[in-house]
């Protein structure tokens, strides 16, 4: 252990006590994300209760030039929590409290740590849901810091739109409050914006304020199966044309597809397939899934299968949920690297189709899924861990898949964010403004101490 990491963390023992942990176990499960990229042993993880609790430790690395890496439930796929030697680890997952549940108003206040699954299941009794985010078990903090969406975006927004207000802390240990309980401001710089997103590069969140929303009356789903994901994609463009409204509208091709039988037992024809689903009022989304049904036809759909039965639906969309460990589970051994890019919609379907036709020239395995309706897509390459080649490989596909969605208007990351796997691909795309980022990186953590290696 480096002198000042040393001295740091005796200072942290004498401030927060038994919440410094310095077991390798611990420091090694808190050390790193679910993604493929490196990580290494933290010095020290302490485990955080409260914002105060964040201010104190920040403090004691700050005033010792001390790195500091913030973690939540440890579900990033770029890295974005992934720890290095000499630094330490902020684990928020114990800031577990509601603060706040504010029926009338529709708004929620968190801790960092709170699960998705915990806020809505506070939510329910009063007829109430937090739609937002990934389908697998986030950490808010962790969703509001990496600007995440998932399966409802095209209905509700991604995370910037769903958070009203922060409680972070900077570098120096400052606690800062950013926005609020109103449903809109003019007042000031948007620094709510500027954390959101930010990766825990700018500070700290420990506390965020959503929206919340009411549970729709009536929900249908239906699962449609197409010759081709371009015939797929094409018909949700329709769709979105003629002002259909999406709950979810998600693309499988026919190889993921494959996989989720093998794993969740779904049976689903083996084919490009649109898991669709509407909500609202029963007349309302009855009338959206005939239209919908209409333009499906038109587009060669091969079939129209409603789940009028809940527990099916919700079977369908754990299996959606489960698609990384299905595609691993499609080879022996095997280790997943996910990315991700969105295109402009009127661009997706070409952008899909040069994709498949890259995959299939390459040796690599590499199932697609996407969020069709806002344009987001991904890639699951499934990878021998020993492999150095086949990790070469799909490097190379990921950067033609990265330069293709730029060329087309896109972006490199639809939602994972940029964490360490993706700083080359964010020089690329915002080269104009990225000195910008840096001035507003080196105002408020002047140090480089916060999340080193991250976005920029």
């Amino acid at each position: 252990m480096a002198v000042d990491a040393a001295k740091a963390v005796r200072e942290l023992q004498e401030t927060l006590g038994d919440s410094v942990l310095l077991d390798a176990a611990t420091r090694s499960s808190r050390g790193h994300d679910r993604s493929h990229h490196p990580w290494e042993m933290p010095e020290a993880v302490v485990a955080c209760n409260s914002t105060h609790d964040v201010s104190r430790a920040m403090a004691i690395c700050h005033r010792n030039r001390i790195p500091v890496v913030p973690v939540g439930a440890g579900t990033g796929l770029e890295g974005g929590a992934n720890s290095r030697a000499g630094s330490v680890c902020l684990d928020l997952s114990p800031m577990t409290e509601i603060l706040h549940l504010g029926v009338q108003d529709l708004n929620a206040t968190v801790q960092a740590g709170v699960l998705k699954s915990a806020l809505n299941n506070a939510a329910l009794p009063h007829g109430l849901c937090f739609p937002a985010g990934p389908g697998v078990d986030a950490s808010m903090g962790g969703m509001a810091s990496t600007r995440a969406s998932g399966t409802k975006a095209v209905a509700y927004g991604t995370m910037r739109e769903n958070v009203l207000g922060l409680r972070v802390v900077l570098a120096d240990g400052t606690v800062a409050n950013t926005g609020g309980l109103a449903r809109k401001s003019a007042a000031g710089y948007d620094l709510t914006g500027l954390f959101v997103g930010a990766e825990g590069t700018l500070g700290i969140i420990t506390e965020v304020c959503v929206r919340l929303y009411g549970i729709p009356e009536s929900t249908e789903m239906a699962l449609v199966p197409y010759p081709t994901l371009g015939s797929a994609v094409q018909s949700v463009s329709a769709a979105i044309a003629a002002g259909i409204a999406f709950a979810r509208v998600e693309l499988l091709d026919d190889v993921m597809v494959g996989a989720m039988n093998s794993y969740s037992g779904v049976a689903l024809t083996v084919a490009p397939t649109l898991m669709v689903e509407f909500e609202g009022g029963p007349a309302a989304v009855q009338e959206s899934v005939r239209r919908f049904g209409r333009i499906a036809a038109v587009h060669g759909a091969l079939g129209y299968e409603f789940s009028p039965d809940p527990e099916r639906r919700d079977t369908l969309w754990r299996a959606r949920t489960d698609v990384l460990p299905a595609c691993a589970a499609l080879r022996q051994g095997a280790v997943t690297w996910s990315t991700d890019v969105c295109v402009p919609i009127s661009r997706l379907a070409e952008c899909i189709e040069q994709t498949q036709a890259d995959i299939a020239a390459s040796n690599i395995l590499a199932p697609i899924a996407g969020h069709v309706g806002d344009g987001n897509f991904h890639l699951a390459f499934v990878l021998d861990p020993d492999s150095a080649a086949e990790h070469a490989e799909a490097a190379a596909v990921n950067e033609r898949l990265v330069n293709r969605a730029l060329r087309m208007g896109g972006t490199c990351t639809g939602e994972h964010g940029i964490g360490a796997g993706k700083r080359e691909a964010l020089r690329i795309e915002h080269a104009d403004s990225l000195p910008i980022m840096k001035s507003i990186k080196a105002a408020l953590d002047p140090r480089m101490l916060l999340n080193p290696g991250k976005v920029l």
